[in-house]
């Protein structure tokens, strides 16, 4: 093994306290009720979009969605980094990586915008390798391009690289590119979705598991 990538919300993160708090605020705006922390927890890998779609019920195509996704933003803006934290067990598992001279990084679909300010605010060590946003890219995930970028940066081979998602994207995406892919089940997961479905070479209920399967 010569690197581990990891997808960013859900996996190396947590960072739906946030979001609750800015689902909710978007709401209390509009006058609607708190929705279940859950609900909004499970929909976060999902992305802004889906995210005003469950605060607010409306659809894409409605001519005030677009305003209510920077407003979403913008409330994000103001909370960015509060609250999240990495899951139990990364900063040791970092650590160990980085002792055993495997390098690390991250493939998100967060923009660069709060990416950067999200890991500027948490200041991991050792520091990712490599951060690819979709900013990067000319296709986000589940296209492999991101995780082809990352390798480039580590130096490594997608072949001896591990990929870490909470979505079925990471996983399409991580096979795609030939690695070997993580199901990691304590992350962002819709109560619909089947992650046995997904392919992934292995899984973990909890982060803390990580370390013992990867080293």
């Amino acid at each position: 093994m010569e690197a581990v990538l990891f997808d960013l919300d859900g996996t190396l993160i947590d960072t739906a306290s946030e979001f609750v708090v800015v689902v909710q605020a978007l709401r209390a705006e509009h006058d609607l009720p708190p929705l279940e922390e859950q609900r909004i927890r499970a929909s976060v890998s999902n992305g802004a979009r889906a995210l005003v779609q469950l605060a607010l019920g409306i659809d894409e195509s409605a001519a005030e969605f677009e305003r209510k996704r920077l407003r979403l933003l913008d409330l994000y803006s103001e909370v960015l980094g509060t609250t999240a934290v990495p899951y139990p067990g990364i900063a040791e598992l970092l650590v160990e990586l980085g002792e055993r001279g495997i390098g690390w990084g991250i493939s998100t679909n967060k923009p660069r915008a709060y990416t950067e300010p999200l890991l500027a605010a948490l200041a991991l060590s050792p520091a990712a390798g490599s951060v690819v946003c979709p900013d990067d890219v000319k296709e986000r995930k589940p296209h492999p391009e991101s995780l082809y970028l990352a390798c480039r940066q580590l130096g490594c081979s997608p072949a001896r690289t591990i990929y870490i998602g909470d979505h079925r994207r990471d996983i399409e995406a991580g096979r795609r590119a030939g690695m070997r892919t993580i199901a990691a089940l304590y992350g962002y997961i819709e109560a619909d979705d089947d992650p046995g479905s997904w392919g992934a070479n292995a899984s973990v209920a909890c982060s803390t598991e990580l370390q013992g399967l990867i080293i």
